[in-house]
């Protein structure tokens, strides 16, 4: 099984049973049913996007500790400032 196959097969599942509690063929409190199943996706894609927008920023705030890839950006940076300056272009 592909891990496509794999994540369509969870996203199936986990829909069916929101749409069973959504429509309560699963009993739950009325608290629960009223007031948490409606908002529920909306919470799961908040905490998605709140998710990766930490990922993004840790990669950013750790960017320095990966050397091989801060020394690459660092001699292109070096090598456009070069020909910028070949063409007359003042970068400082």
């Amino acid at each position: 099984m592909t891990r496509a196959t794999q994540t369509v097969s969870l996203l199936l599942l986990l829909s069916s049973l929101y749409l069973a509690a959504y429509l309560q063929l699963i009993p739950f409190p009325a608290k629960i049913q009223d007031d948490i199943i409606p908002v529920l996706p909306f919470w799961l894609l908040v905490s998605f996007g709140a998710y990766l927008l930490a990922n993004l920023g840790w990669g950013v705030l750790t960017f320095r500790d990966t050397e091989d890839a801060y020394k690459e950006l660092l001699t292109e940076i070096d090598e456009a400032k070069r020909d910028l300056r070949a063409r007359g272009v003042d970068v400082d």
